[in-house]
């Protein structure tokens, strides 16, 4: 395979990966994020206990967390073509990859929550705040860098999946790497998708630590 004709493939399998990535990431922290908030004011001693749903949105959490993300693609292939229409194609490895990622989310949010300063909550409840303000104006803003840190480590993940989803057709760089490096024995495409992903990665951790250092200077 000529350059002319590599090229095109590793500019549309980037294209692609971006895409899954990206929309990937939009969905698990609207996920992630208000699940990892229930979990932290749901706990017992929390700022609304409710041990009940906490322990099963927990269990829940921890079972997808404990699935290995290849058999997630598998087994949500049929929930995958409910809700798309079909199981091939960036889009369509969107679901899987969500589903896949917001579990690991949720928990780093709540871990970041604990580590909010309790007297910063304290004051905000000695002047009549209510949990939804607590939420706003205390932990939130709080915990940003921390947040900022775990979406920057969940974006990275995200990277491998959308390799991962190339095994069951999901495109992408990944895909490229399967159809055109392994089956073919291409080992010119292997090392290119490579080392595509390791400057992708290398740039997510860079810009991501960047912002994290600056929201910390800032406070």
């Amino acid at each position: 395979m000529s350059w002319d004709d590599l090229w095109p493939l590793l500019l549309g399998g980037t294209l692609d990966t971006l895409y899954m990535v990206g929309l990937a990431t939009l969905f698990t922290v609207l996920l992630g994020l208000p699940t990892g908030i229930f979990l932290f004011v749901s706990r017992p001693g929390g700022l609304a206990p409710m041990p009940t749903l906490n322990a099963l949105a927990g269990s829940m959490i921890n079972l997808g967390r404990s699935l290995p993300f290849i058999v997630l693609l598998i087994a949500l292939i049929p929930f995958t073509r409910i809700i798309i229409g079909t199981t091939l194609g960036s889009t369509a490895a969107v679901v899987p990859i969500t589903i896949g990622a917001f579990p690991f989310f949720a928990r780093l949010t709540e871990s970041a929550l604990d580590e909010v300063d309790y007297g910063r909550i304290e004051a905000v409840l000695s002047m009549g705040g209510n949990t939804w303000q607590v939420i706003a104006k205390s932990l939130l803003p709080e915990a940003l860098p921390t947040l900022l840190a775990g979406i920057t480590l969940t974006v990275v993940m995200l990277i491998g999946f959308s390799s991962m989803a190339g095994v069951i057709g999901g495109g992408g760089l990944g895909g490229l790497a399967i159809r055109y490096g392994y089956q073919r024995f291409n080992n010119t495409v292997m090392i290119s998708t490579v080392l595509i992903l390791i400057v992708l990665v290398q740039g997510v951790q860079m810009t991501g630590d960047r912002l994290v250092r600056r929201l910390a200077h800032r406070r």
